[in-house]
């Protein structure tokens, strides 16, 4: 999240960091839970701020059913998820109708292994695949999805979408591990997979 919007807090407002980076949690989930249950006795208003949407994969409602489990009042204001606002800001529309009428979004994450907590790329049908944390997997991601989609599926891997150091590469299934390689593509990534991505040459803004 761009920490320019913490310049709108309240003067002597108490910020705590509870953030995270890609494969090092700063703070786990039980204890941000706990900071939240033990501000929110002590403040009138507590904020917990998130990039995106709180509930596409952002853990929050796990944080609202503690909220609820100790009788604390509280509001979800909704957020437009990463998953669809920085391939849109990057001037990929994630449906078109002339080539995508459907679309999935995954945790890259859950995408490396299959079983009761993963998920088998190959069953996934969208036209447009989505992924989030998924850089670290990605070579893994391509070889799965080319088992059914074509090598020259278009990809576009987009770093830091919608700051100063956004970056997008395109390719392939076949070549995008390469040139994300060649590029120095650093996470947070969002990955989109599909026609869709042919799109950008007449939607980028």
């Amino acid at each position: 999240m761009n920490p320019e919007i913490l310049l709108g807090a309240k003067h002597g407002a108490k910020l705590i960091f509870v953030g995270k980076e890609p494969g090092r949690h700063i703070i786990d989930q039980e204890e941000i839970n706990r900071i939240i249950i033990a501000e929110s006795a002590e403040c009138e208003v507590v904020v917990r701020l998130k990039g995106g949407d709180p509930f596409v994969f952002g853990r929050g409602g796990e944080e609202a059913r503690e909220l609820r489990r100790y009788g604390i009042e509280f509001e979800v204001v909704p957020g437009v998820t990463s998953a669809i606002a920085v391939p849109e800001a990057a001037g990929i529309p994630i449906t078109d109708r002339r080539v995508a009428s459907s679309f999935t979004i995954i945790t890259g994450h859950r995408a490396a292994h299959t079983g009761r907590k993963g998920v088998d790329l190959s069953r996934v049908e969208s036209d447009t695949i989505i992924l989030l944390m998924g850089l670290g997997n990605l070579e893994h991601i391509t070889s799965e999805l080319m088992k059914k989609r074509s090598p020259k599926t278009p990809v576009a891997v987009i770093q830091q979408g919608t700051t100063k150091n956004e970056k997008v590469v395109t390719g392939t299934l076949e070549d995008i591990v390469d040139k994300v390689l060649e590029e120095k593509i650093r996470a947070p990534t969002i990955i989109v997979i599909g026609e869709v991505v042919n799109l950008r040459r007449e939607s980028a803004p």
